[in-house]
């Protein structure tokens, strides 16, 4: 494989401090240089002027349905649309048919991601046996497998006991638990927020407080276990708040919030449009700006698509019975350059840091910045290009976006991984 020579790009590393002109050499899946001025015989150039050149973005929440469910999404197709988005990893959650539970599923898993070209692919373990909150995995084997964390995904482990043995078991592997903080008996029947478009819509709400209490709960846990609890997608004001009191005590916590949650509102729903349904729901305008603000003031550690795939026809149901979730892997970094950077709601490097450090950190993954010896992973940015996204000509293999048809400024210009242009567009 010959050199990639990145030439005359804006290099922004938060976790080097760099934000300047400079000039890459990726050689043998490997960063070897970064200085101001490169000549490489023999290497192919890439010309990155006026373009931005970062650590390779990693999307800590995706579900990519394979095994069980390759109508809605596959490994290949996920971690191809995921380099068409700008990320060089993905870490998949362990829902799918079978849950990935045993090492089993894990190394089937990394086989099929070692064939798909695209993004890097970590496989996150159950903590409980089928998801099913009641028995813990073995934990220790999924980790040697290769599991980067572990979580029940679309199920809160709503056991205290169980979830504190989880985080024991999890510290002394130096690994995090992430939680999906929903109370089922507060949530129970609910389809969207519960408030005022709710009552308008004559749909059962789910409240704030469904979240709230079990991030009250976890935060506390993780105090007395010791380890790390990862929240995902948080999504109301009074779980941020909770999140920032924790850290301010010392609590190992982090959290993150996706582009769906910092962009709409419960309004969203107001036409019965299943593609604003998920879980958690969209929240109100007040929770909007706070995630903003958490963004902003280092609360919230990443953004994280929750990129969650299903067949049109599953979508196509009343909102009722139609399934939680949208996708989101082609239209997180787009929907983070318009909405938050080009309206001066957070910096290019917090965007940065954001997608590659933090992500890397939290699952203690290679990445997240561009030193001599780490990973040939890097998202090239082009912060003004203007395009808009067609959700039919996208190349996960389902639909259900919230923003199709919808403009942006910002795009993921490339994207590298081990040294090898996976994407360029």
């Amino acid at each position: 494989m010959k050199p990639l020579l990145i030439k005359n790009g804006r290099v922004v590393d938060p976790a080097s401090k760099l934000d300047a002109r400079r000039d890459i050499l990726l050689e043998d899946g490997r960063l070897a240089a970064v200085e101001a001025k490169i000549e490489r015989a023999g290497a192919e150039v890439f010309d990155a002027a006026n373009l931005v050149v970062a650590p390779g973005f990693i999307d800590m929440h995706v579900h990519l349905r394979e095994p069980g469910k390759e109508s809605a999404e596959t490994i290949q197709s996920g971690a191809r649309a995921a380099a068409a988005g700008g990320f060089t990893a993905v870490a998949c959650m362990p829902n799918t048919q079978p849950a990935n539970d045993t090492a089993l599923v894990t190394r089937y898993i990394l086989a099929q991601a070692a064939q798909a070209g695209g993004a890097r692919v970590y496989p996150i373990g159950a903590v409980t046996k089928n998801l099913a909150g009641e028995e813990l995995a073995e934990l220790e084997s999924l980790r040697a497998a290769g599991a980067v964390a572990f979580s029940d995904d679309g199920h809160p482990v709503w056991n205290s006991r169980i979830l504190r043995r989880a985080l024991e078991y999890a510290a002394a592997l130096n690994l995090a638990v992430i939680d999906h903080c929903e109370d089922p008996q507060l949530a129970a029947g609910g389809v969207m927020h519960e408030g005022d478009c709710a009552l308008r819509l004559g749909l059962r709400g789910i409240p704030a407080l469904a979240e709230e209490l079990p991030v009250t709960r976890n935060v506390v846990m993780a105090a007395l276990a010791g380890g790390h609890i990862h929240l995902a997608h948080l999504s109301t004001r009074g779980a941020l708040e909770v999140v920032r009191r924790a850290k301010r005590a010392g609590v190992r916590v982090t959290c993150e919030v996706t582009p769906h949650h910092f962009t709409l509102t419960d309004e969203a729903c107001r036409e019965y449009d299943t593609r604003a349904k998920m879980n958690p729901p969209l929240r109100t305008a007040d929770d909007v700006t706070a995630l903003v603000e958490g963004l902003a003031d280092g609360t919230v550690d990443a953004i994280a698509s929750d990129h969650a795939p299903h067949t049109p026809t599953e979508k196509q149901a009343d909102f009722e019975s139609a399934p939680f979730g949208v996708i989101g892997l082609e239209t997180a970094v787009a929907l983070a350059l318009d909405k938050l950077f080009h309206a001066s709601k957070i910096t290019l490097p917090r965007l940065v840091e954001l997608f590659s450090a933090n992500p890397a950190r939290i699952l203690g993954v290679e990445g997240g910045q561009l030193k001599v010896g780490a990973p040939a992973d890097l998202t090239v940015l082009d912060l003004e290009r203007k395009w808009t996204y067609r959700a039919a000509e996208g190349v996960s293999k389902s639909r259900n976006s919230p923003f199709d048809g919808w403009s942006f400024r910002g795009a993921a210009a490339a994207t590298i991984v081990a040294g090898v242009l996976v994407f360029r567009r």
